[in-house]
Parts: structure tokens; C-alpha cells; sequence
């Protein structure tokens, strides 16, 4: 059995697992047996059982705001319009019904109808009893089935519960799924293979709620998951959004590295991360490093991250986790970056020839996330840190000015290591390079890093950070410029703005780096005698006032 050792461990289970419903859901309940009552005298015989996350949740004692409705004998949408009718004629609103269509070639096998109700989310679908090609175990069709039927279609035990709206009880058709649940057992309701070629995104699935409630999974699951067949599936039958879905999911959720660890364990990295078509890689400006660097670098990000825990390495120092503490994000981020270190030093060439990080391209295609939790962004910007700061020794000749503060608040400034927009941190920027040197030092034989190596590269980030704090840099990353574009042109009694200006600001920022207690009454007074000594060079000509933008014709 694949047993989880997160760091978390298992999330504690109520002695006593009952359902407790909100005034809410009491609401909807009771809706529903009506509805159905009032149908029944149309001569429209169907029954209505809240399914899958609900039930589970609720018997943990969480809180769930979606509720899935599986109904007998009636697709989701004609019910839903008797139920928004029936709901309306009681007087309580109900919000626009949405039809999410089934598409069999990415495993969305029921159609299902959404709405908002008393505040809850509604989706309602019916019953499944799935027909099968006579030379294939995967779904051609869908028929109404029984409770049993679609329980067994469902991608674990504990999500294959259900809560009969009409009895007020908690129905278990797969025999397993409370013992499973008491037990903190992820286990599929019929033989993994078949469960999977059904959809094999429930891989995912599998691995998302086992790192989400510390649960192990059963062997059985693990020796199907190695299948190269389901394996295959994975990369052609699922919609790449819905596994970049999965995979934020486990990111953002209780236990990110016990989800890595399983991905590593079930040799999984290929199938979701490595999904890259010939004619990009054929541009790629080297190869790879094995998979065993993500899982390393992952590993390391953990240990940092519980740095509290007895450890041989040194604490690091506290600002490394001010943008870990501060944005939910950041974390996710960080464990996802993590992931991608084997393409950390490869780029390839995009339509126009361009060379470009390798690791947008998975997270832009292979993954389908966007610039939500700063993954297209952040995470690309990580790796350029990276380079930026690898081994933050100061000496004369890594340093760009004279002035220590100078040289670090430029180097900090650089867009990669921090910029809001992107959800770039410079102290996130140097752990994520602390991980990645680290990795140079891990021992892949026996999983643990060369400790006395290891002390002596975070003991030069921690004395980098500490300078870099001692100087009061942090502060001024994200501060205005203390003269503004107009300012600047007034003092030196320029005319216009034009392409001197960017010189004068970068300057500026240099000049107030090197003064942090200067005002902006002693900058103008600097500047206009920069510009009498000759050391600044106005040029009007062709130049635009400074309070104007650039027109276009």
C-alpha cells in the first residue's frame, strides 16, 4: 500500500460519522422531496440523492457549498426546469440554469445542468449505467442507471456516497466507502483498470485526495497507475486544462509535496509534465535532466519550508517566507516551479525563432495554466532569478557599483527577482535559487543532501539576506521614484521629455539608493548640479512635453 508520509499526516475523522445539514441545505433538501412529490401526481416517477464530495465532506464534519444532485430515470436539465418552476411557485428564487454538455472524447460522459440555489451551487445529473463497446472498456453511451451502477462508476469509494434527500440517509452501494473513509483508504469502486480507462484523469484524482486527507492508497491502484496503457490514456484522452486543473489543485491544497511524492512514487512525471510535441522539442537547446532533479528540488523546498523541525541543516533566515506567509499562492507556485527543475537550463525556439524558457512553454501548453496564481508568469520569472542570483557572494566583481546598497537594490530591482505583477518576491526569488544549487549537493542514492555542503550554501544566502536587510533594501523595492517624469523635466528647465529622461530616472534611483535619507528637494538640487558639471545631456530636439503622450497617426 502506498502509504503518504506529508508532513501533515492524515486529517483526524469524527468518531461519530453523521450528516448535520445548515438551514440551507435543510431548504434545498426539503425542495427537492417536494418536487419530486409534485411530479410523481404528473405521473413523473424519479428520486433525488445528493453524490460524490458533499456527502464525504459533510461526514468529515467540513462544510461543502456544491451540491451534486443524481436523480432516477430524468436527465439533469428537464429536472432542473420543473425544480426552478416548483421553487418559484414556494416563492424562493432561483439562479439561471446552465447546461454543461457531455463530450466522450475527454471523458465528460453526463450532461449536467448548474444553477444557484438558496445560496448553494446545484449541479444535478442523472444516474449512470454506462454502455460499452464491444471491443472496448471505454464508456460509448450512457443510460439511466441505478444507484449501485453509477456508484461503481465513480472514481473512488469515498466519493461514492450518497445522501437520499427522501429518507435522509446516507447510502453506501459499494459496501466500502465508510469503512474507507474511517480508515483513510483510497480505493477505486471496481478494479482500477477499468475505473480508469472510464476516465483516466481519476489518476489524478486519486493522488489529489490521498495527499488532501493523508490517505493511502491501495496497491492495487498503484501497479494499474504504472500500466503503460492507462499511462497512454492519460496524455490522449484527457483534455490537457483538466489535468493542469487536477494538478493547481494539488498545489494549492493541504499537503502539495505528499501529492509530488505520489507522482514520483507512481512514476506519473512523463504523463503530465513531459507531454511536449516533436516539433517542439526537436528546438530544444539541450536535454532534460532526469525526473529525479524535480522530485529532489521538491524534497529540499519541503525541508526549508519546515526548517522548525529538528534538522542537521541551519535555520534559514525568517524573511524567506514573508511572500510564502503573506500570498496563498506563493507556495504553490514555489512547489510547482519545483517540479520543473529538469528543464531549468532548456529553452526552445517559439514561430518567430525565439528562444524561450522551456518551462512556459509546459505551463502555457503542456499544463493549460494562465497567469491565474501567477504560474505563466511567476514561475518562468523564478528560474531567470535563478541564474541572477546563483551564489550571492559578495565580492568586487559580482558587485555593479561601488556602493554595496547601490548594487544590491539594482540586482533586487531586476523584474525576475521582484515585480507585483508577476508575483515576484525577492526573498521567494532567493529561496527558489537556494533550492536549485541545493540540488546540485543532494544525494539521489540515498535521498538527503550532502549536509556539510548544503550548511555552507545557506549559510551564504542567509549572510546575502541579511545584508540585503541590514541596508534597508526591502523597503524601497516597490517605492515610487521620488522625482516623477514632469518633475525631473521642470528642474532641469527642459522643454520636453524624450529619450534622455530614462537615463536621468535610472540616475535618479541610483542617486537615492546611494542617499536613502535624501529628499526630494536635495535630488533636484543634485541634479541641476549634475547637469551644470555636464553629467547630464539634455536633448529637446523631437522631443514631446512631458505631460503629453505619444501620439500615433
Amino acid at each position: 500500500m502506498v502509504v503518504p508520509n506529508g508532513s501533515l499526516g492524515r486529517i483526524p475523522v469524527p468518531a461519530e460519522m453523521k450528516i448535520e445539514l445548515t438551514e440551507a441545505e435543510k431548504q434545498v433538501c426539503d425542495l427537492l422531496d417536494s418536487c419530486t412529490k409534485s411530479l410523481r401526481e404528473k405521473g413523473i416517477n424519479t428520486s433525488c440523492r445528493i453524490a460524490g464530495g458533499w456527502v464525504r465532506d459533510k461526514l468529515l464534519g467540513s462544510a461543502s457549498n456544491d451540491i451534486d444532485i443524481a436523480l432516477t430515470n430524468m436527465m439533469g436539465l428537464d429536472f432542473a426546469e420543473h425544480l426552478a418552476e416548483y421553487a418559484h411557485s414556494q416563492g424562493v428564487k432561483t439562479g439561471t440554469i446552465s447546461k454543461i454538455a457531455q463530450n466522450p472524447d475527454q471523458s465528460k460522459h453526463l450532461e449536467t445542468a448548474t444553477f444557484r440555489l438558496l445560496g448553494l451551487d446545484i449541479d444535478l445529473v442523472n444516474l449512470r449505467s454506462e454502455e460499452y463497446a464491444d471491443n472496448s472498456r471505454i464508456p460509448s453511451g450512457v443510460a439511466f442507471g441505478t444507484p449501485l451502477q453509477d456508484a461503481l462508476r465513480r472514481d473512488i469509494t469515498i466519493n461514492a456516497l450518497f445522501y437520499n434527500v427522501h429518507t435522509r440517509e446516507v447510502e453506501d452501494h459499494t459496501g466500502k466507502g465508510l469503512d474507507d473513509l474511517r480508515e483513510g483508504v483510497i480505493r477505486t469502486p471496481l478494479p482500477p483498470r477499468e475505473t480508469f480507462l472510464d476516465d483516466p484523469l481519476r489518476v489524478l484524482r486519486c493522488i489529489r485526495f490521498a495527499s488532501r486527507f493523508g490517505f493511502s492508497i491501495v496497491p492495487e491502484i498503484e501497479d494499474a497507475v504504472k500500466d503503460q496503457t492507462i499511462q497512454l490514456a492519460l496524455i490522449s484522452k484527457v483534455a490537457r486544462e483538466r489535468t493542469g486543473e487536477e494538478l493547481s489543485k494539488m498545489m494549492k491544497g493541504r499537503d502539495p509535496m505528499n501529492a509530488l511524492r505520489l507522482i514520483h512514487v507512481l512514476s506519473l512525471y512523463g504523463s503530465i509534465f513531459s507531454v511536449i510535441p516533436s516539433e517542439v522539442s526537436d528546438t530544444f537547446s539541450s536535454t532534460a535532466t532526469g525526473n529525479h532533479t524535480a522530485f529532489a528540488a521538491a524534497s529540499i523546498l519541503d525541508t526549508l519550508f519546515h526548517t522548525t523541525n529538528p534538522s542537521q541543516i541551519p535555520q534559514l533566515h525568517s524573511s524567506y517566507f514573508t511572500c510564502v506567509n503573506s500570498d496563498p499562492s506563493c507556495k504553490a507556485r514555489m512547489y510547482l516551479a519545483a517540479m520543473l527543475t529538469p528543464y531549468k537550463a532548456v529553452t526552445y525556439l517559439d514561430r518567430k525563432k525565439k528562444p524561450l524558457l522551456a518551462v512556459e512553454y509546459i505551463i502555457r501548453e503542456t499544463l493549460k495554466l494562465g497567469t491565474q496564481n501567477h504560474f505563466l508568469d511567476g514561475i518562468p520569472a523564478l528560474f531567470s532569478a535563478a541564474k541572477l542570483l546563483a551564489n550571492p557572494i559578495l565580492t568586487a566583481e559580482r558587485l555593479s557599483h561601488p556602493s554595496h546598497r547601490v548594487a544590491l537594490g539594482l540586482l533586487l530591482r531586476e523584474k525576475a527577482i521582484h515585480n507585483p505583477n508577476t508575483g515576484s518576491h525577492w526573498a521567494t526569488s532567493l529561496l527558489f535559487a537556494l533550492v536549485q544549487e541545493l540540488v546540485e549537493v543532494y544525494d539521489f542514492a540515498s535521498d538527503t543532501l550532502d549536509v556539510g555542503a548544503a550548511t555552507e550554501i545557506i549559510n551564504t544566502y542567509n549572510t546575502f539576506t541579511e545584508k540585503i536587510e541590514e541596508l534597508g533594501l526591502p523597503d524601497t523595492l516597490d517605492a515610487k521614484p521620488l522625482l516623477n517624469g514632469k518633475e525631473v523635466v521642470q528642474a532641469l528647465g527642459a522643454s520636453k521629455s524624450g529619450a534622455w529622461l530614462g537615463k536621468v530616472m535610472s540616475r535618479i534611483l541610483v542617486w537615492h539608493l546611494d542617499n536613502p535619507k535624501g529628499t526630494k528637494e536635495d535630488c533636484v538640487s543634485w541634479l541641476k548640479d549634475e547637469k551644470e558639471q555636464g553629467r547630464i545631456q539634455i536633448d529637446d530636439e523631437g522631443a514631446e512635453p512631458a505631460n503629453k503622450r505619444a501620439r500615433t497617426k
